[in-house]
């Protein structure tokens, strides 16, 4: 004690009477912390001593021998610190100092041990058990909290990993989809680029066809004038002759003459030049009228963040089948995972919706729609009561969800699927007629989406079902005729 005492003594600033941090010394021999002796001139005004008022003309330097001391009694008390704490740590816990040894009691009421000797009278009317047995009761509650909270973090690295996933498959997504809109947009451009080789091929042949109509006129042009010419000439030489020869060649130089000049005057030949109008005028709109013929359209896109690990869709996103290996998919919301099932990317709310779906011998599926809230991880049926209104058929059999069997006059090979969401009907047609098949009635309350279910193909010739626009035709069809749901 008395050691420490005197380092304290020597190793301490008078200003903060703290052990000694970055020490200067004064001239007069006195040290302080180099902060300590700042802030005091700072606030003094002067450079005077804090300790003998002595003035210190020099900017003091680090005393470092004296600053090497300091740091290593500084170090010395933490580690002195630490060493108590441990002490004090491991101690026995002690509820009497008297009767160490008695086996204590735990008060339920107050919460706390105390000694059966000691308080005895203190606790008579609350309830007091064995000190081991409440510890025993208090392990097993907080062990349960420990579960507990073991469960919850293991939902936490499960939602972790989950969303490691979805990271790594974005990634994969990107690339993907990167590489479908290149090629996409390679279509078009190789596209657009024939377009333009054509355009200005037709352009290219107008102007040689011009251009020859043009010679051709300036050769007879040319023709003409050379002719004229001679008869000039000769209508000249005429004039400059003797009077006996002038008149015995007159009649012929004069019908010469008279012949050249009954020729037609010549004409510009009209649409000589090139028809900008027919290549620039409307350029833009007539091409893009003709891509239309080029490209494809679907009324409905699947979304492949919806679709169970089984299903494999197109790269256009409208096509599904049953695949034979399980994609390693992350298991986001959105997503089917109990059956095979994918929806469509976009949800009805209001209006008439219909498209066409290419079944052609497939055995087993089922499509219609969905509303947004169904369960997409548990128990679902194809049935109105877990809100899916849709057309099933297996093994040769059409049902409309609730295992009753519709007639059917053919095999279906593409069906039209029509929502009136405003008036609740669900309808399916034979596209090739638009023979009514079934309609579902209903109230529909929240948003509304396509929904496909398809199973292994087997030996069928139709793997896939392919979503397909309405016809122009079919939709005539579909407007006049009195469909036998009404």
């Amino acid at each position: 004690m008395a050691e420490r005492a005197l380092f304290d003594r020597f190793l301490s600033c008078h200003v903060c009477t703290e052990t000694f941090r970055d020490p200067v010394s004064l001239s007069c021999n006195h040290s302080f912390c180099s902060s300590c002796l700042q802030e005091f001139w700072e606030k003094t005004g002067n450079k005077n001593c804090p300790i003998c008022k002595r003035s210190s003309k020099e900017d003091p330097s680090i005393n470092f021998s004296l600053k090497e001391l300091a740091d290593l009694f500084s170090e010395k008390l933490k580690g002195a610190s630490t060493e108590m704490g441990k002490e004090k740590k491991e101690e026995k816990k002690v509820v009497c100092e008297k009767h160490s040894e008695v086996p204590y009691w735990f008060c339920e009421d107050e919460q706390r041990a105390v000694c059966p000797v000691c308080e005895f009278s203190l606790h008579q009317s609350h309830k007091v058990v064995p000190l081991e047995q409440a510890v025993s009761e208090l392990k097993e509650e907080l062990k349960s909290e420990l579960k507990s909270l073991q469960d919850k973090r293991n939902k936490h690295k499960q939602v972790e990993k989950t969303y490691d996933d979805v990271i790594q498959h974005c990634k994969k997504q990107e690339l993907s989809t990167e590489r479908q809109i290149r090629a996409e947009f390679n279509k078009l451009h190789q596209f657009l680029r024939e377009e333009e080789e054509s355009r200005l091929a037709a352009l290219r042949e107008e102007e040689e066809q011009k251009r020859k109509t043009i010679m051709r006129e300036m050769k007879r042009i040319k023709e003409q004038i050379s002719s004229l010419s001679d008869s000039i000439s000769a209508v000249e030489e005429e004039l400059q002759k003797d009077n006996v020869s002038f008149l015995s060649s007159y009649e012929a130089t004069q019908s010469r003459a008279r012949g050249q000049r009954s020729l037609p005057d010549p004409q510009l030949v009209s649409g000589a030049l090139i028809d900008v109008a027919k290549h620039l005028g409307n350029l833009s709109f007539r091409v893009w009228e003709k891509m239309k013929d080029k490209v494809h359209f679907s009324p409905v896109i699947l979304d492949p963040n919806t679709a169970n690990g089984w299903i494999h869709l197109s790269d256009d996103l409208t096509s599904v089948r049953r695949g034979n290996t399980e994609q390693q998919l992350p298991d986001n919301p959105e997503r089917n995972t109990k059956y095979w099932n994918v929806f469509g990317s976009e949800g009805f709310s209001s209006g008439k919706h219909s498209w066409d779906v290419e079944v052609g011998d497939h055995p087993r599926w089922a499509f219609g729609l969905a509303k947004e809230s169904v369960d997409r991880k548990g128990e679902l049926h194809a049935s109105p009561k877990y809100g899916i209104w849709c057309l099933l058929h297996r093994d040769g059999k059409y049902t409309y969800g609730v295992g009753e069997t519709l007639r059917v006059q053919k095999s279906l090979q593409r069906i039209r699927v029509h929502l009136d969401y405003d008036m609740g009907k669900v309808s399916f047609y034979d596209s090739e007629d638009m023979t009514h098949i079934y309609t579902h009635r209903d109230t529909f309350t929240e948003k509304l989406f396509p929904y496909f279910n398809v199973s292994p193909a087997g030996d069928a010739k139709t793997s896939d079902l392919k979503i397909c626009q309405t016809t122009f035709l079919f939709k005539m069809k579909f407007k006049v005729s009195k469909y036998s749901d009404q």
